[in-house]
């Protein structure tokens, strides 16, 4: 493994905001560490750089024991939110910053700054201030500057986070191609599902300093670990049941469960898209209470009488309007008992 961190644990005032964890990145593996505010998230990205000392445990790269090895010399790139550019300085002179301290001569560090500016999409910018740059150039020229030293590791901590979300969609894409073509090793921190779902190899998802969850984009989707990870990816259908056999008793009734699933008192997660709409005497009796547009279906959100709301997806053009009554059904293809 590239990178490996053993019970790396910080505190702040004797709260462990860093928690035991342990965690491991393969070369050339992209690993998105996922969670709200207060996770830790960033407080594992600052412990890998050297910026932030670590209480117990150890950070390892490339199997060498990284304590006491000075931020400058552990072969990482790091690149902040906020982009942290210098505005006296022009782009050239950002990207090839690092290059400058590490020695590199004159004129290898022009033609790389070139080099990395055509990477970028943005050839032959070298010598625009970067207060001129709009926010996706900005983050272009911060990302250009962080692989200059051609680091071992790349870190990224909510590298789209201030841009708009049709910008941080195009840029996500491009980021994931740009480092499968370099084979770079990737860990980035972000809150933004979407942005961790369309970058990673592997998502992690934290919780109070510890990994909830680690696994593939389509396995933690699919399954995620307990109902605070289901929550964190937005699902709302979560409710405490009792499992037997192939149904589970729910404050909904009697839901179908997946052959196999684990039997007992256990959270159960239905995802919109098996909550399904019946005819009113075919199903759980709801109303109607609002309805959102979203681009390739309508969420509806239903009432059932002393139960829990529901969240439906449902076709643009079969979708029930606000006030209507409907049955509910459940497909136990979109039912998952949560760990």
């Amino acid at each position: 493994m590239l990178l490996s961190l053993a019970a790396a644990t910080v505190r702040f005032g004797g709260r462990a905001v860093l928690d035991t964890v342990d965690l491991a990145v393969a070369e050339h593996e992209i690993v998105c560490v996922l969670g709200p505010s207060g996770s830790g998230k960033s407080t594992l990205l600052r412990a890998v750089a050297g910026l932030q000392p670590l209480d117990f445990g150890r950070v390892l790269l490339d199997g060498r024991d990284q304590a006491g090895v000075p931020v400058h010399r552990r072969e990482v790139g790091l690149m902040f939110q906020d982009h942290q550019l210098f505005p006296q300085r022009d782009v050239a002179g950002n990207v090839g910053f690092g290059l400058r301290m590490h020695g590199t001569a004159r004129q290898e560090r022009t033609a790389r700054v070139a080099e990395l500016l055509e990477l970028v999409g943005l050839p032959g910018a070298g010598a625009r201030a970067v207060a001129a740059l709009s926010g996706g150039e900005q983050q272009r020229v911060a990302l250009a500057r962080a692989l200059a030293p051609r680091p071992r590791l790349l870190m990224l901590d909510e590298p789209l986070g201030q841009l708009d979300r049709s910008l941080r969609e195009r840029l996500v894409v491009e980021l994931r191609e740009l480092f499968g073509r370099l084979g770079t090793t990737v860990l980035a921190v972000t809150h933004d599902q979407g942005e961790a779902f369309a970058l990673a190899d592997r998502v992690v998802v934290m919780r109070e300093g510890r990994i909830a969850q680690s696994g593939t984009p389509l396995e933690v989707w699919q399954h995620p670990a307990d109902a605070f990870v289901a929550r964190f990816l937005g699902f709302e259908n979560v409710v405490e049941a009792k499992v037997d056999g192939e149904r589970a008793i729910t404050p909904w009734g009697k839901v179908p469960v997946p052959a196999g699933a684990p039997q007992g008192t256990r959270s159960v997660l239905v995802r919109p898209a098996g909550v399904r709409l019946v005819p009113v005497d075919e199903g759980l009796r709801s109303t109607v209470v609002a309805r959102t547009f979203k681009g390739t279906h309508v969420a509806v959100r239903l009432q059932p009488p002393n139960a829990p709301r529901l969240e439906a997806a449902c076709p643009l053009r079969s979708a029930p309007e606000v006030g209507d009554e409907t049955g509910v059904a459940f497909d136990p293809d979109d039912i998952v008992v949560l760990g």
